[in-house]
């Protein structure tokens, strides 16, 4: 079996975000194995609607909530708060 490609691994490493943390997209895109695709890691989430992978984890490296393709900023500040990660 070949080697993942970056959006499986990148997928696979938001998927296993706990409740209450966050990564940054830099964090994501080096634990995916290349840490100068951070945009790309971006990209691939908010391309993302699979409802088991919390994407709404992820946040700016500048310690701002970013994106969230379901939703909106709001809806990932609503959620993030719910889980006590901000």
């Amino acid at each position: 079996m070949g080697m993942a490609s970056f959006k499986e691994r990148v997928l696979r490493v938001v998927g296993k975000i706990k409740t209450g943390e966050t990564r940054t997209y830099v964090e994501v895109a080096r634990l995916a194995g290349n840490p100068r695709a951070a945009r790309a890691a971006g990209s691939i989430m908010a391309k993302n609607f699979d409802p088991k992978i919390p994407c709404h984890r992820v946040t700016r490296s500048d310690g701002s909530i970013g994106a969230y393709n379901r939703g909106g900023t709001r809806a990932k500040i609503k959620l993030l708060r719910k889980e006590g990660a901000i």
